[in-house]
């Protein structure tokens, strides 16, 4: 059996390209959709962005802008985006087409900051991060990797398992479809703009 999952990630109260984004999985008819958490961070139009995710049926988990939200959240806030945010997992686990597949927002096996960062400025693999992750990832116990947190745009097998980020569908202007189980993945630009492989580079270095 194939299945075909959307994915998105770090849509940061971004909906313009999180509903251009969920109109195009629509229009190819996913089997599920799932977004790798930083549905709050840097603009207002956060509720609109949940009122899209929730409309969707996505899969969804927490990030560390949503946990920030959350903890800043005074007696006023939006309480459908609070019980929005304050329901997500820290991470989604689920099989589809005999592929385990694990959702996490930066790093197994739970973290929201860190980061499984590969690219360098010009969005090629660094040989060395290539190395770290590697190692860092045999013996997982999971076929499909699922991550965000980075903003940079990749699908990569790393210690045995295909890992997927899809970019920020706000900053990366990317999102994916991930075809299982022959991990084929399509990339799709959003709001015709070029797809920006790692964004931000200077915030994210060790």
């Amino acid at each position: 059996m194939t299945a075909r999952l959307g994915l998105v990630s770090d849509v940061h109260s971004s909906p313009v390209p999180l509903a251009e984004a969920l109109q195009f999985f629509r229009r190819e008819g996913v089997d599920a959709i799932v977004c790798a958490g930083d549905i709050a961070g840097y603009y207002e139009t956060l509720r609109p962005t949940v009122d899209l995710l929730i409309e969707s049926g996505c899969k969804a988990i927490a990030g560390n802008h949503d946990q920030s939200w959350l903890d800043k959240a005074g007696d006023d806030a939006d309480q459908v985006v609070r019980d929005y945010l304050g329901g997500l997992p820290p991470t989604l686990e689920f099989e589809y087409a005999d592929k385990r597949i694990l959702v996490v927002h930066a790093e197994p096996p739970a973290q929201q900051t860190g980061g499984i960062r590969l690219l360098d400025p010009e969005g090629r693999v660094k040989p060395d991060r290539r190395a770290l992750w590697d190692a860092a990832l045999a013996g997982l116990a999971h076929d499909v990797l699922i991550v965000g947190h980075t903003h940079q745009v990749f699908a990569e097998t790393l210690g045995g398992v295909f890992v997927v980020n899809p970019g920020s569908s706000a900053f990366n202007h990317s999102c994916m479809i991930l075809t299982l189980p022959d991990l084929a993945v399509e990339t799709r630009a959003l709001g015709g703009r070029d797809i920006v492989k790692c964004w931000n580079f200077g915030m994210l270095v060790d």
